[in-house]
């Protein structure tokens, strides 16, 4: 028995070590069942898991603004803008999808961030700039969804004083402490590590985007039925109502509020990198999640701005449920906006952890033997398994610091939205998603599909200038009567 033991010892001992050598020999990882091929913990995530992220980042905030948008284009032009952006978000994010690995679908080296995408197709300036555009579109989508969650709580705030008070009573109140306590709340979330950790915050904001949607949906209905027909005109909000210069500019920023809509391709590739391994590919997954989402959402998002629209006309609010078009029943605003703040605290997650990543990845680089920024800390409190890592809990509270002071300053909803959604849909949807499948099928220049692709982008472009110039003006517009940290009305 021993001797049996020492020899099946052994055996087992040099099994393993063989085993650790073939796998730096072929660079996998894949001959143990916790690890995938890059030596990483093997991913869970799965078609579902995938959309869920999708519709989390994507069904956030400018659901609620696109009864004003299509209240600015009409019956005509609202909707048509909505599907043909939604074909551009797909059919871009199916190109982008393709990037995740270099090479081969299912073996080549996988790039785990939108960067690590470009970096690997593109270079020089290129990957400089979009490094750029998308963390600084992830802070400003930070922002824009302190100001909508602040908004919201807001709104419950206020529908309970117009219940007990009266429509007529102009219920002042300040938004900067419901600013502050979403802070605080990010500031807790913020410390969940990895994109891996935060699936189930994601499926529970899901749950709760299609919660507020059904419910402004209903109220919706329920107004067209009270109205005895549908509100709205073929051409939106008419001249005179609006002179002719706004009536330009408000359409140009419903170009940009629909587009900020459809922004996910930002964290696209990360979502990507939580998909477990082939067969089949991560990008099969991907694309049949983005299918399953954006059919999803574009359902939604023409259902709820369609009736949002059909129920007030030229008169639809900025944002649907706190616009207060709806007064009554009081305490289903209430819910429908409690489901918005907890799905934004979900999406600012989802937005953020490429950020956070970054940052501390170029951290650990930097010093890599700082205790401060490498170590870890147990938490018995918490859970058994939890540790805080002081870098983390220091740059991302501080973060969330940061972007919640520049929302007290800046709470304009809409035109902040329609900023955002402009100056991130072209670079980061379109042109370099084009760019990188042009490089990853080595597509011939000037054949019949780069033509087509660059047509595509330079179309883009040319909405994406239109758009931010509408929403700046708008902008420009509400700077000459705010004053910060003021009640609102």
């Amino acid at each position: 028995m021993g001797q049996n033991g020492v020899g099946k010892n052994y055996y087992q001992g040099t099994a393993a070590a063989a085993m650790e050598v073939s796998s730096v020999e072929h660079g996998q990882a894949a001959a143990s069942k916790c690890y995938d091929d890059d030596g990483r913990l093997k991913r869970t995530g799965t078609m579902w898991t995938a959309s869920a992220h999708i519709i989390t980042a994507v069904i956030g905030s400018g659901v609620l603004s696109l009864a004003w948008a299509i209240g600015q284009l009409g019956w005509v032009a609202g909707p048509a803008v909505m599907l043909l952006f939604s074909l551009v978000t797909y059919y871009t994010s199916s190109l982008l999808s393709d990037c995740y690995r270099s090479g081969d679908e299912t073996t080549g080296k996988r790039n785990y961030t939108y960067m690590d995408a470009v970096n690997a197709n593109l270079s020089g300036i290129k990957v400089q700039l979009c490094g750029f555009l998308q963390y600084a579109n992830i802070v400003g989508v930070a922002i824009g969804y302190t100001i909508a969650a602040s908004i919201s709580m807001l709104a419950i705030k206020k529908a309970n004083c117009f219940h007990v008070k009266g429509h007529v009573n102009p219920c002042h109140i300040s938004s900067t402490p419901y600013m502050i306590i979403f802070g605080v709340a990010e500031i807790f979330f913020s410390q969940i590590p990895d994109f891996d950790q935060i699936s189930w915050l994601s499926i529970l904001a899901a749950i709760m985007s299609f919660t507020y949607s059904i419910i402004g949906l209903s109220l919706g209905i329920v107004q067209v039925v009270a109205n005895k027909g549908v509100k709205g005109s073929l051409t939106g909000i008419s001249i005179g109502v609006v002179t002719p210069m706004d009536k330009v500019w408000r359409s140009l920023q419903a170009f940009g509020d629909i587009a900020f809509a459809y922004s996910y391709s930002l964290i696209l590739i990360e979502i990507q990198d939580t998909i477990r391994a082939p067969p089949p590919s991560e990008s099969k997954v991907m694309r049949r999640a983005t299918v399953v989402s954006v059919a999803t959402t574009t359902l939604f998002y023409m259902l709820c701005g369609c009736m949002g629209y059909a129920a007030f006309g030229d008169n639809a609010p900025g944002n649907l449920l706190t616009g207060f078009g709806f007064y009554e029943p009081f305490w289903l605003l209430d819910i429908a906006n409690a489901a918005i703040v907890v799905h934004l605290v979900g999406a600012y997650q989802v937005y953020c952890q490429p950020l956070f990543a970054f940052v501390e990845k170029w951290a650990q680089q930097r010093w890599p033997k700082s205790r401060f920024i490498t170590g870890e800390i147990q938490v018995p409190l918490i859970s058994s398994g939890f540790k805080i890592n002081l870098f983390r809990l220091t740059w991302r509270s501080a973060f969330v610091v940061a972007t919640t002071v520049v929302s007290m300053l800046l709470p304009f909803f809409n035109d902040v939205v329609g900023f955002l959604g402009a100056i991130g849909f072209w670079p980061l949807t379109v042109y370099f998603p084009v760019e990188m499948y042009i490089v990853q099928k080595k597509i011939p220049k000037w054949s019949s599909q780069w033509v087509c692709l660059q047509l595509l982008s330079l179309a883009c472009l040319i909405i994406t200038i239109a758009a931010a110039a509408g929403s700046i003006a708008g902008i420009m517009s509400d700077l000459k009567v705010y004053k910060p940290f003021s009640t609102t009305d």
